[in-house]
């Protein structure tokens, strides 16, 4: 049970990044709480590739050993539950949690991560994370030189194909729906023995979230090892946008060098703000955050 309600950093969002952001900290002697929901984006992903010394793990186990050894840094205090509501005050932050439990502080990091915004395809969901893939770089070696697909169209499409075709040469491009890519995309893609498909998709059969086939809304098939989707998202929580924080065009929270929001005293890392989303990358942005919030809380004590 958490007693004290003033710190000098608080945390929202206690995955990779924020983890890593309160390890920072802690070795810094930092006051600081971490408040985490438990509800990673990744949570049905049964294994995060890309990182060393964890290749392969499943990414609760990653996350149940950050944890443990950040709380070996006593001045490192975690509260279970979410975040509801955030506001300026005279000497920092304040937080309100849906169980009514209110928490002050200097700074404020925003490790909140963002959300997926799915198609409304049958079976889509349960297969995302599994064997529907976002980044060729954390998964594409699992399923290397395998019968793959993506669903994707207009530049986006291309520019994708390109990239997955290091991993197999067994591909697809599935626009679903008329092709937007240009007559020279599609004449380099099909040099390339890419086919286009441009029928309408109806459902995922899969089993457990392992594609068996693709249905199309003419009741064809194809069956698919995996499928890539850039999927649109937003941000996973509304507090850094409601205190004023700034977005960039791609939606994610808008930060300088030193990743500091355009919110004075408020920070990010992690997905929210990262284009580029791995373990690896959240790890390190959460730990240069955290460097940094150290760095801004001792300029401020030594101003005259």
């Amino acid at each position: 049970m958490i007693q004290e309600t003033d710190f000098e950093v608080i945390i929202v969002g206690g995955n990779y990044s924020g983890l890593s952001a309160a390890m920072s900290l802690g070795r810094s002697l930092r006051k600081v709480l971490v408040i985490d929901s438990g509800l990673p984006c990744n949570r049905q992903t049964p294994h995060s590739h890309n990182f060393i010394t964890h290749d392969g793990e499943k990414p609760a186990v990653i996350s149940a050993k950050a944890k443990t050894q950040v709380d070996f840094y006593n001045t490192v205090q975690f509260y279970n539950g979410l975040a509801i509501s955030a506001m300026k005050t005279e000497n920092g932050f304040e937080i309100k949690t849906e169980s009514g439990k209110i928490f002050t502080s200097r700074k404020l990091l925003f490790a909140t991560g963002v959300k997926d915004l799915l198609p409304e395809i049958p079976g889509f969901a349960e297969c995302w994370g599994i064997s529907i893939l976002h980044c060729p770089y954390c998964h594409g070696y699992e399923v290397k030189k395998e019968k793959t697909a993506i669903i994707a169209n207009g530049d986006i499409g291309f520019e994708f194909a390109k990239m997955i075709l290091n991993w197999t040469k067994d591909l697809r491009l599935l626009t679903n729906g008329k092709s937007t890519l240009t007559l020279e995309q599609s004449q380099i893609l099909r040099k390339h023995n890419v086919e286009i498909i441009e029928d309408e998709i109806k459902a995922v059969e899969h089993e457990n979230g392992t594609i068996k086939n693709l249905v199309f809304t003419n009741e064809s098939k194809i069956s698919l090892k995996a499928i890539y989707f850039k999927a649109p998202f937003k941000q996973h929580c509304p507090l850094p946008e409601f205190l004023g924080c700034d977005l960039t065009e791609q939606g994610l929270l808008k930060v300088d060098a030193f990743q500091k929001t355009t919110i004075p005293g408020i920070f990010a890392s992690g997905d929210c703000h990262i284009q580029a989303r791995s373990v690896a990358m959240a790890v390190s942005s959460g730990s240069f955050a955290g460097a940094m919030m150290n760095k801004q809380l001792i300029d401020e004590e030594f101003k005259i």
